[in-house]
């Protein structure tokens, strides 16, 4: 299974682009560990930092 993220050759994940971002999330709105993902570990670490930037900014919410 390759990364999404390295297959669409992006250099940032972006916290505006939400879907995207929901693909990898949970029902519950809850970030999917790499296993779920599939995304390399350079890609679930900029996943997750986006996700809680778009959480920030009122794009995603906390909870469901």
């Amino acid at each position: 299974m390759t990364c999404y993220f390295c297959s669409q050759n992006a250099k940032e994940i972006d916290f505006k682009d939400i879907d995207v971002l929901k693909k990898f999330l949970s029902a519950a709105y809850k970030i999917k560990d790499r296993k779920e993902t599939g995304l390399c570990a350079k890609h679930q670490r900029q996943f997750a930092r986006a996700v809680k930037r778009a959480r920030q900014m009122a794009l995603l919410p906390y909870l469901p």
